[in-house]
């Protein structure tokens, strides 16, 4: 059996409204690691969805060059498989939340940006879009152009590890993440119902019991995150 020695995230910060041209702007702090995050609105939907009467929700990430320890190079020629992998994640993280038909015929994109990457990127960018998706609803509501809000739950996500220490520990920073030898990316809505679970064993394979650990450290972690979500979107003026 493994020990949970840390189920609490880093510190966690939520700036809003830092973009006036989005329909919800928001930098996503974990730790070190600083996202930004912007919500926009496109009167259409993709081919596969016109004339159905709903609407689509879509997701784009990047690091950007200074954003690591080495500068890494900007995506000219298309998306990294790393790069899809994740922004598929969030992707569909998000549609999880929302009911397309009361969306109308539009598209939400969700853009991440990474300025600072220090472990728990991809974990960080989905916590934070929620709350841009939340400011961008808000607004199309009050600009009466949804009749109804089409999130049906919050969203919130974090990286759980196991190190050689045999030691559970939450919101891993990169020195952690590169030695830990089971990590885990944990996506939950807001009621306590799991979206998405990514685990994998570096080295050796993770029994049950490990697994439990992991589940129960994001758990309660994540109720962390929840709090400052809430918090944060009490405040928007």
């Amino acid at each position: 059996m493994s020990l949970i020695t840390r189920d609490t995230p880093r510190p966690i910060k939520f700036t809003t409204h830092i973009n006036p041209y989005a329909y919800g702007s928001v930098m996503a702090e974990f730790g070190n690691t600083k996202v930004h995050i912007t919500a926009s609105v496109q009167e259409s939907v993709p081919p596969f969805l016109k004339g159905k009467g709903q609407g689509w929700l879509t997701a784009e990430y990047a690091m950007l060059p200074s954003s690591t320890h080495t500068r890494c190079e900007r995506e000219r020629k298309g998306a990294s498989g790393r790069t899809q992998e994740i922004q598929r994640l969030i992707g569909r993280s998000l549609r999880s939340i929302v009911d397309m038909s009361k969306l109308g015929e539009r598209t939400i994109m969700l853009d991440c940006d990474v300025i600072v990457a220090d472990g728990g990127t991809r974990t960080t960018s989905i916590s934070g879009a929620y709350i841009a998706l939340e400011m961008a609803v808000r607004r199309l509501l009050k600009e009466g152009l949804l009749k109804q809000n089409p999130i049906k739950d919050g969203l919130c996500a974090i990286s759980i590890g196991i190190n050689s220490k045999n030691e559970v520990i939450a919101d891993l920073n990169y020195e952690e993440d590169s030695s830990c030898e089971t990590d885990m990316n944990i996506v939950m809505t807001a009621s306590g119902k799991f979206v998405e679970v990514q685990g994998t064993a570096e080295k050796e394979p993770f029994s049950m019991a490990h697994m439990n650990d992991l589940l129960t450290c994001a758990q309660s972690a994540l109720k962390v995150v929840i709090k400052e979500q809430q918090a944060t979107l009490a405040n928007l003026k």
